[in-house]
């Protein structure tokens, strides 16, 4: 007699699990890093299509809220939640540049960026790894198995060896909730090392700037420059 579908679906999960548990090292260093960049003021950016994009939206909320204890919040936005922005992105430049125009727009240089990707294909997920590249932002992404166009645009990914999406995202979910332990221990450390950060000199008489700077997107990725 043939197995269930519930036997199914718990047997490709089972056979994930084995090659998801030598991700540990890697979602501890970026749960590190992502401590230090977030208490240095920085962000976190994150975009996903589909399931994808919920599972992003869960990363975003058990950051800016809390994942068990109290703690302040942390900087943490979910590219496509924002509807009004997505939607006139995507009229007026396509969808492939739905979340790149965001990064630019809310990307600051050493900031990070994940994308999440059971396929790796997204044409909008690989536009966006770009752009933080141009844009000085860190890449990661969550995806299915490797290689995939995303995995390999991004600077670090964590890959789910398994054929099964529904797996793929249900180890994602796993992984958001470890990434979210590790940054919570590391925090306290990266907040005290944030606040021994020595304050900035004072600019030199003669050293102030006086103006207005504007830095415009000329298209195409180029930047004009207008100094007052």
């Amino acid at each position: 007699m043939p197995g269930s579908l519930f036997d199914a679906h718990l047997a490709n999960l089972a056979a994930a699990l084995l090659p998801y548990r030598e991700c540990e090292p890697l979602l501890a260093r970026w749960g590190e890093a992502l401590a230090r960049r977030l208490a240095g003021g920085g962000r976190l950016l994150v975009a996903g299509n589909g399931g994808s994009a919920a599972e992003a939206q869960h990363l975003t909320a058990e950051l800016v809220g809390k994942l068990r204890d109290d703690r302040q919040p942390l900087s943490a936005i979910a590219l496509h939640a924002e509807t009004s922005a997505l939607t006139a992105i995507a009229n007026d430049y396509g969808y492939d540049n739905v979340f790149a125009r965001q990064v630019r727009a809310h990307g600051r240089p050493g900031d990070i960026l994940l994308l999440l990707s059971t396929s790796g294909t997204s044409p909008n997920l690989l536009t966006a790894a770009h752009t933080a590249h141009d844009t000085g932002l860190h890449t990661w992404a969550f995806t299915g198995p490797a290689p995939n166009p995303l995995a390999d645009a991004c600077d670090e990914a964590l890959a789910i060896a398994s054929p099964d999406s529904q797996v793929v995202q249900e180890l994602h979910l796993v992984s958001t909730h470890v990434l979210c332990e590790y940054v919570d221990q590391a925090l306290p450390g990266a907040l005290a090392a944030a606040a021994d950060v020595p304050a900035p000199e004072p600019a030199r008489p003669g050293s102030v700037r006086t103006g207005v700077e504007v830095v415009l997107d000329g298209g195409a990725g180029q930047q004009v420059q207008a100094t007052g």
